[in-house]
């Protein structure tokens, strides 16, 4: 089969926003409610744009950016060795680097890292693109324990390489391995020994989210081709909804509203809307009004926006109703990655332009319109604890204040 030509390795004027927000952690690559959305308020924008506190070179990857108070974290490919970096949030500042060897993986896109530092009090939790499982200590950077996912578990990488991010549920932190009975690995969070293992899926590039779904948590894994829920305490499988994607790339992570799961992804594939019930799993609808290749998609009042199709600066922002799958919009901003704060949309277009605006499914009209990066931008903008960090695939960073 030949292979799709690309793929992400799948945040003035005398104002103070650190004065007039309430402030919020943004420390899983979905953020701590694992949906894309921020508890940050951000107040008014402010008319000359934003303002830049430091930049870095990070190296290449599509790994997002968390931030657990003071401190952010990224990771990046640098002559063929993975840096997993921690800087100071109002400086840019190094506090610490953990680098080991690794290639770039230049594939028909950049390559380098995929998946997103997860942070879970003092610890934080980075997964290669061939599987190089760690824990770290935020205070130093310093390996706690390490697993391969590969040599351990017998892990089978995706294409293009592991993406996900690891989840941290409870006790467990859950890790997409791709094994024959290990799909999917629960691990001690503290020590790295293993839980559970669960199904025998090939993997996809979306990050596992955990959800109360029919009053059972349940963590919630979009595979190569299978939408899967697990018990998250034991693993057992509680149901299962076939979807099949070219190449096997489901890499937008699904959507939880209740009972009911989101679930889009590319090459033609659209979206649909199912709902988990007592008896298995019913589609309510199914289109093609919205086909995320990449970056996922958020819920806000009753409406899902998105970026269609593929990443260029041709792809355009959809709303959707959430109850029909109906096209409320569509407006070309030049493709790229979005995530919601304050009921803004905040979008890092493929250009490298930062655009904020209200997310209404009566239209989008942005507030501000800032180019923070040079291009090509596949990596979800992150707000938090009043500022906006964002980074291309090349691994240039900008923090950034209002």
């Amino acid at each position: 089969m030949s292979r799709p030509p690309l793929l992400a390795a799948l945040v003035f004027g005398g104002f103070s926003l650190l004065a007039s927000t309430a402030l919020a952690d943004w420390t899983f690559y979905r953020g701590p409610s694992e949906n894309g959305i921020s508890a940050e308020k951000l107040g008014a924008l402010p008319m000359g744009g934003l303002r830049q506190l430091w930049k870095a070179s990070v190296g290449t990857g599509t790994s997002s950016i968390t931030v657990s108070g003071d401190r952010v974290f990224t990771m990046g490919n640098v002559q063929n060795k993975d840096d997993v970096w921690c800087f100071e949030a109002k400086s840019g500042r190094v506090l610490w680097k953990h680098e080991y060897p690794l290639d770039v993986d230049k594939r028909s896109f950049e390559g380098g890292t995929a998946a997103t530092p997860t942070v879970d009090g003092n610890r934080v939790y980075t997964v290669s693109h061939q599987g190089d499982l760690f824990c770290l200590d935020i205070a130093t950077g310093k390996p706690v324990w390490y697993k391969h996912y590969q040599q351990n578990f017998g892990g089978k990488r995706p294409y293009y390489g592991y993406a996900a991010s690891p989840l941290v549920e409870g006790n467990l932190l859950i890790c997409e391995v791709g094994a024959k009975g290990a799909s999917t690995v629960a691990l001690d969070k503290t020590t790295g020994n293993v839980v559970w293992k669960s199904g025998d899926d090939d993997l996809g590039y979306a990050s596992p989210i955990a959800a109360n779904i029919l009053g059972k948590r349940t963590i919630v894994l979009f595979k190569s081709n299978q939408l899967v829920g697990l018990e998250a305490q034991t693993g057992h499988e509680l149901w299962r909804q076939a979807w099949k994607t070219e190449y096997d790339i489901n890499a937008a992570t699904p959507l939880v509203d209740g009972n009911r799961i989101f679930v889009t992804s590319g090459y033609g594939s659209g979206c649909a809307l199912f709902e988990i019930t007592a008896s298995g799993v019913s589609e309510h609808w199914r289109n093609k009004n919205l086909r995320s290749h990449i970056n996922s998609p958020v819920l806000w009042q009753g409406a899902i926006f998105g970026i269609d199709n593929t990443a260029s600066p041709r792809s355009p922002l959809v709303c959707l109703d959430l109850e029909t799958g109906a096209i409320k919009w569509s407006q070309k901003l030049g493709g790229g990655a979005l995530m919601l704060a304050d009921g803004k949309l905040v979008i890092l277009s493929e250009p490298g332009e930062l655009i904020i605006g209200e997310a209404s499914s009566a239209g989008f009209q942005p507030a501000l319109r800032q180019h923070v990066l040079p291009s090509r931008c596949w990596v979800q903008p992150t707000v938090a604890n009043g500022r906006v960090f964002c980074r291309n695939n090349t691994g240039e960073m900008v923090a950034l204040s209002f």
